[in-house]
């Protein structure tokens, strides 16, 4: 079974090639990580546990920093290889007993998945960020923490599901256990009641029970020492998300607009936000403009309000999601700053192509390209330029460069940089935008525009063509949020939210602080 199993996998140089099986394989149980222990790759067949290995003995005889880099297209087994990948170095790092940072390491993942994951048309687990863990050893190659780092969190899935996907698991799982006596503060329902875990129209995912999972996700947060308190505050802001999507605007005159003081869920997100009901109703129907030494309160229209609704509940949940990333990494250090090496895997989400491509996509896109250009360096040009060095006879693999792809992105007046500068102009639009981008940039190979439609732009990336619509580019790009709904948050009677606020600014400076270090 051992060797009909693992036909999926191959190496090519130091690349492990992996097939997911798309079921249930008993290939990764403590019997085979102790196989692999000790055993130089290639002496055993390829295995995620073998590149596993051999990190683990070129930090421990080197005496170096290792990364492990996984990569592929949405649905290959990212986030799965990934687990497998900190469980073999939480088991062969350890004691023979599980000590308490291997079990927290661990303990992370469900909680991770459940703020982080969701259904997509191509994938039941989809990872809607990118991961990168930091598994930190002592000098006795032991585990002594762990830091995690976040990119790329897809905000917009909090507002929006394409047809027959899911919004984040962790609202399912909730509206799962409404029923639960510590849960009915929450007032919630099936989630067909709220907009935005409706509009996929797929709620459920088969053979997965999201009470079970939610169980296994707040075991992780005990384990991990978050507290009741914090718990029941993460719990309280995530429903008052779902009541925010319910909130209806009445049309006023003059363009303006304004919320009943009995809607139900104005009432419910209120109180589960920490806020006044008046001034919570009043500041998604308003925002301030600054006018020399004044600032001027102006009226929305109900399209303006509705959007700013949206970027307000988007920005609400970003931060929460670093809040409790950072509650995490607080609870994955032994507090000895014993740490000597360290050993990275980096699961980020991998290419994408859908009937309809947004920003969110060109951002994967790009990062998967990156990923593309290491993987050949490794594979083709280091390996060849070693065969070179060494006089072996060989016959020269020609491969794609995909350097001018990245170039067409990242290099100055590419279309990374056009954004930007349309970003900047105070009447910038998406249509104008694709427009230069059309009298710039036609002449790359990699660019093209599409015979019809003239919002969309097609990028010839290494995997295949991607044709991007760009409505929407310059607002997520500038994700700008209304400074009064800031304000509003700081005024919230919980004592958490200024720590939710400031979670962005405090990760940002400890990921650079870890890089200078580094």
């Amino acid at each position: 079974m051992l060797a009909t199993s693992l036909t999926t996998n191959m190496f090519a140089g130091i690349v492990l090639v992996a097939i997911n099986p798309y079921c249930d394989v008993h290939l990764y149980g403590n019997e085979m990580i102790w196989a692999y222990k000790g055993q130089q790759i290639g002496q055993l067949d390829p295995h995620i546990y073998a590149i596993s290995e051999d990190a683990y003995s070129e930090m421990k005889t080197l005496g170096r920093n290792q990364s492990i880099i996984v990569s592929g297209e949405s649905g290959a087994g990212k986030t799965v290889s990934a687990k497998y990948a900190m469980r073999y170095f939480a088991t062969v790092a350890g004691n023979e007993q599980e000590t308490a940072i291997e079990r927290r390491i661990l303990s992370t993942n469900p909680i991770m998945e459940a703020l982080g994951n969701a259904k997509t048309i191509r994938n039941d687990n989809s990872s809607r960020f990118g991961k990168y863990v930091e598994l930190e050893f002592d000098k006795q190659q032991n585990i002594a923490g762990a830091h995690i780092c976040t990119y790329l969190l897809e905000k917009s899935r909090v507002v929006f599901q394409a047809s027959n996907e899911r919004n984040y698991h962790i609202f399912y799982q909730l509206c799962a256990v409404r029923d639960m006596p510590e849960m009915q503060h929450l007032h919630l329902k099936h989630p067909d009641e709220f907009r935005f875990t409706r509009l996929g129209k797929a709620p459920e995912i088969d053979n997965v029970d999201d009470s079970e999972t939610f169980y296994e996700m707040s075991e992780g947060l005990f384990n991990l020492g978050i507290s009741e308190d914090q718990q029941l505050f993460l719990f309280s802001v995530l429903a008052a998300i779902l009541h925010m999507g319910n909130i209806e605007f009445v049309e006023e005159r003059n363009d303006s607009c304004s919320i009943s003081s009995e809607d139900e869920h104005l009432v419910i997100a209120a109180k589960l936000l920490g806020l006044e009901v008046s001034q919570l109703a009043k500041w998604l129907c308003h925002k301030t403009l600054k006018a020399r030494n004044e600032t001027v309160v102006m009226s929305l229209r109900i399209k303006d309000a509705s959007a700013g609704l949206e970027a307000f509940v988007k920005h609400i949940y970003a931060s929460l999601f670093l809040w409790v990333v950072k509650l995490l990494n607080s609870a994955l250090t032994n507090g000895k700053n014993d740490a000597v090496n360290f050993i990275g895997i980096l699961d980020i989400y991998g290419f994408e192509m859908f009937e309809e491509n947004s920003f969110e996509q060109f951002c994967i896109n790009y990062a998967n390209e990156k990923l593309q250009q290491q993987f050949n360096q490794h594979v083709f040009k280091l390996e060849q330029a070693e065969y070179i060095k060494e006089q072996i006879k060989w016959s020269f693999i020609d491969f794609t460069d995909n350097q001018p792809c990245i170039d067409l992105i990242e290099k100055k007046m590419g279309i990374i940089d056009l954004l930007d500068e349309q970003c900047r102009m105070n009447r910038g639009t998406d249509e104008n935008w694709v427009q230069i981008l059309y009298s710039q940039l036609t002449d790359s190979q990699h660019f093209q525009k599409p015979k019809t439609g003239s919002d969309q732009f097609v990028i010839v990336h290494y995997a295949d063509k991607v044709s991007y619509r760009c409505h929407g580019f310059i607002a997520k790009n500038l994700d700008a949020v209304n400074e009064s709904h800031i304000n509003l948050l700081k005024s919230s009677s919980f004592e958490f939210f200024p720590d939710v606020l400031n979670a962005k600014i405090d990760l940002e400076k400890r990921n650079a602080k870890k890089l200078e270090l580094a």
